[in-house]
């Protein structure tokens, strides 16, 4: 059955909008020619992703997003993605927006990964930014901004 979740690991959260962002997620994956299998987001802290990133990457850094992919149907969306509340309210302040644009902005960007696009290389990166603005903005047309 298709489901996106949310859960939160070493932190307290509470993700705003949920039914919304929900369909906005679905919308976007549909968009692109998938289908939503099980899609969850984990919120947790900087260290717990630190872990994360450690023990499954070999990555000693910190970091906003890691994104797992869990598929074995082509075109069918299964991951779990684990985003850094610390690194969003940071991340907000710095590109001076609201928490919840840029949580959707990261949330997003880890379901494009699973759609296929890229972020490593000038091009890709390049894209994957379009891509992230485009559903962005999609969220409005939708009526889920």
């Amino acid at each position: 059955m298709a489901a996106i979740s949310f859960f939160t690991e070493s932190i307290s959260y509470n993700l705003p909008q949920k039914l919304k962002v929900k369909k906005w997620i679905k919308a976007t994956i549909e968009k692109e020619g998938f289908k939503l299998g099980e899609l969850n987001f984990i919120f947790c802290s900087d260290e717990y992703l630190l872990g994360i990133n450690q023990q499954y990457l070999n990555h000693d850094t910190y970091t906003d997003i890691i994104t797992f992919d869990n598929s074995e149907v082509e075109k069918l969306i299964v991951s779990d993605i684990f985003i850094s509340i610390e690194r969003v309210k940071e991340n907000a302040k710095t590109f001076k927006t609201s928490e919840f644009d840029e949580v959707c902005r990261i949330m997003i960007h880890g379901t494009l990964h699973l759609l296929g696009y890229k972020d490593k290389g000038k091009a890709a990166k390049t894209l994957m930014t379009q891509k992230e603005d485009e559903y962005l903005a999609y969220r409005a047309e939708l009526d889920l901004a």
